[in-house]
């Protein structure tokens, strides 16, 4: 069942380029005169989705890249997560008509941009020649940890997904399918039951 899995899901590095364009493609969506619920929306969004990204790095593909590379440049990016929370923090402790709630939004996307520059072009590479074999299980860990973090948020996430699509009605109809299958998923057990087969040998 592992090595099934393995195969089918996205590898390590795979996974968290996927994740960087679906953050990189939120904050293209953000704009200073947008609604204030979309706003709020699409702030949420994101900054759940690089906490979970930033956990699951910390916890899983960092520690086997320092096995293989050079420390300075892992070191580098847990500096660059730690900005990224301070960011998060202050964002989730302010109301989208604060004087400088959009400017707060602005340096969170320039340091996020800045450290997928870096990790795009000098971690992954690294990581896919040095680490090769090891990717597809790497991953298979990565989705059932990301299983574990985003299930009891799902209620959540749904909800500020349907902030961030008002106003776009295509968007808001593939948000209402998705918002949808997370809280049926969450409620029916389905997300834990996939985090038991992925326990299997």
């Amino acid at each position: 069942m592992t090595s099934i899995f393995s195969r089918l899901l996205p590898s390590a590095t795979n996974m968290i380029r996927l994740d960087h364009t679906h953050v990189l493609s939120t904050f293209h969506q953000y704009k200073s005169g947008a609604p204030v619920r979309v706003k709020k929306g699409l702030v949420n969004t994101m900054c759940t989705a690089l906490e979970v990204h930033a956990q699951l790095e910390e916890e899983i593909f960092y520690p086997a890249v320092r096995n293989v590379m050079q420390g300075e440049l892992i070191a580098e990016s847990l500096q660059e997560h730690q900005e990224m929370r301070r960011l998060i923090n202050l964002l989730r402790q302010m109301e989208p008509e604060a004087r400088d709630y959009d400017a707060t939004v602005m340096a969170l996307m320039r340091d996020v941009m800045h450290h997928v520059a870096d990790e795009e072009t000098l971690v992954l590479p690294e990581a896919e020649r040095l680490l090769s074999d090891e990717l597809g299980e790497l991953g298979m860990q990565m989705t059932k940890r990301r299983v574990q973090l985003i299930g009891p948020r799902s209620g959540e996430i749904a909800l500020n997904m349907g902030r961030a699509a008002s106003g776009n009605t295509v968007a808001l109809s593939v948000v209402a399918l998705t918002a949808v299958a997370l809280l049926v998923g969450h409620r029916t057990g389905h997300l834990a039951r996939w985090n038991r087969s992925l326990r299997r040998p």
